[in-house]
């Protein structure tokens, strides 16, 4: 993909993130892999319901600026880190959503969602009948350190589903494309608004 695609769809997404209530101020970032060694970010503290192409920037498969002078997102390692776990991986997309931030701010392991029809969305088969365990970790503002932990779930689950929620922080969600992102994003959350709903209901 040419970084000129790449931003207009890194654009988007940030215009849609923002519609539906995901990415508050300048949180979130969104990443595209232009190649084997470069991926299009947004740049830091870039609002993503007003991103020009000028907000995104290229850093290579370690993160690192290709312009020395640009600053990319505070957790481009965790897109690099899925990008060289997951190969097929061409988009991924951060937001901090009411449902994904309460959910995994309580004290417990991984949110499990079954039922929902829209687990279609992930791997494990054309059916609604099945569940997911969506893992949340500990937030943690080192971020090679958190990657580390990432990296060792990943080592002990490797057909986790194309999401992890970092507690009280936000989601993570990727696919191999940006509409194959977004369409596991707006899965993943809605899923996590109606387990939050249900949650807040007493039990009949």
């Amino acid at each position: 993909m040419s970084f000129e695609d790449a931003a207009g769809a890194i654009v988007a997404a940030g215009r849609r993130m923002d519609a539906l209530g995901w990415v508050p101020a300048t949180a979130g970032n969104i990443s595209v892999r232009l190649g084997q060694d470069d991926i299009a970010i947004t740049r830091s503290g870039r609002h993503k319901g007003a991103l020009t192409a000028a907000d995104v920037m290229v850093v290579d498969a370690a993160g690192q600026a290709r312009d020395p002078g640009a600053r990319p997102s505070y957790e481009t390692l965790l897109h690099c880190g899925i990008y060289r776990r997951f190969p097929d991986t061409g988009a991924v997309l951060h937001g901090h959503s009411l449902a994904n931030t309460v959910l995994s701010r309580r004290d417990r392991g991984p949110i499990r969602l079954a039922g929902y029809e829209l687990l279609k969305a992930f791997p494990g088969g054309p059916t609604h009948d099945t569940a997911v365990a969506v893992p949340v970790l500990d937030n943690d503002q080192d971020i090679p350190r958190l990657q580390s932990a990432l990296d060792r779930l990943w080592d002990a689950t490797p057909d986790a589903p194309p999401g992890y929620i970092i507690r009280g922080h936000g989601v993570y969600v990727w696919g191999a494309s940006m509409d194959h992102a977004m369409t596991r994003l707006e899965a993943l959350e809605f899923m996590l608004r109606c387990h939050l709903e249900e949650e807040r209901r007493p039990t009949p």
